[in-house]
C-alpha cells in the first residue's frame, strides 16, 4: 500500500482545496509562498513549524543566532522528511534564511521550506537543492526585521493556522494545509477526485458541453461509474 507522501504527491493542491472546501475548510491554502524556482518537484510532508515575531533590538541581534532559541538550533530539531513551514508574518525586507542554513537542512534531509517570508542568499540557497516556496528575496538577515522565538509549535502562515502534526501539500499553485484530522479523508478522495476531473478532460476532448458535465449530472454520473466499472 502506498504511503501517505506518495498518494499525496499524485494529486494536485487544487484538487485538495477542492477536498476541503466540501468538507467546510475554506482556510487552507497558505497565502505568499510560491515555488521559488521553476520546475520543482511537488512535494509532500509533515509540517515543522518556526515562529517569528517583530524585530525588537535587545533581542534581533547577530548575537542572537547563538542562542538556544535560534534557527540553528530549530534545524538540528527537523525530523528527516518534514517540511519546515516559517511563519515570517509577511515580512519581505528581513531573508529568514540563506544558503548555509538551506544546506544543513539538505543534510538533515529536510523536504521543504514554505514561507510566507523571503529568502536570502538566492543563487546559493538555489544551488543547496533545497526547495523552496516562499514570497521573494532580500538581502537583508532576519534580525533586521524579525525575532525568532520558537519551533514546533502552532503558527499562522500565509493566513492559515498550522499546528504540529498536519500536512502539507506544495506545487506549482502554492502550498496548501491538510489538518491532521482530515489526512485520511484527503488520502480517500482526492485520488478519486483526480480520476474524475481526468475522465472530465476527455469528454471535454471530444467536444461533449459542459453542463452537466461538470458538474456532473445523474446521466453523466452513471456514464463515469460505467467507466470505472469497466477499468
Amino acid at each position: 500500500m502506498m504511503d501517505t507522501k506518495s498518494v499525496l504527491e499524485t494529486v494536485t493542491t487544487a484538487t485538495v482545496t477542492t477536498v476541503l472546501l466540501k468538507k467546510g475548510l475554506r482556510n487552507v491554502w497558505l497565502r505568499g509562498p510560491k515555488p521559488m524556482a521553476p520546475g520543482q518537484p511537488r512535494l509532500a510532508g509533515p509540517v515543522f513549524t518556526l515562529r517569528f515575531v517583530p524585530a525588537r533590538e535587545d533581542l534581533a541581534t547577530p548575537e542572537s543566532w547563538s542562542s538556544p532559541i535560534s534557527t540553528r538550533a530549530a534545524i538540528e530539531a527537523m525530523p528527516e522528511g518534514c517540511i519546515a513551514v516559517v511563519d515570517a508574518m509577511g515580512v519581505s525586507d528581513a531573508g529568514i534564511f540563506g544558503d548555509i542554513l538551506a544546506a544543513r537542512m539538505v543534510k538533515r534531509g529536510v523536504a521543504a521550506l514554505i514561507s510566507d517570508g523571503v529568502v536570502r542568499d538566492a543563487a546559493g540557497v538555489h544551488g543547496t537543492g533545497l526547495p523552496v516556496w516562499c514570497a521573494g528575496v532580500a538581502a537583508p538577515p532576519s534580525v533586521a526585521g524579525l525575532t525568532f522565538v520558537g519551533w514546533d509549535e502552532p503558527v499562522a502562515c500565509g493566513g492559515v493556522a498550522v499546528m504540529p502534526g498536519d500536512w502539507i501539500l506544495a506545487d506549482d499553485d502554492g502550498a496548501v494545509l491538510i489538518p491532521a484530522a482530515y489526512l485520511e479523508t484527503v488520502l480517500a478522495e482526492a485520488p478519486e477526485q483526480e480520476r474524475m476531473e481526468a475522465w472530465i478532460m476527455e469528454e471535454v476532448d471530444r467536444g461533449v458541453p459542459l453542463p452537466g458535465l461538470y458538474p456532473m449530472n445523474a446521466e453523466t454520473r452513471a456514464r463515469y461509474e460505467a467507466f470505472k466499472a469497466g477499468g
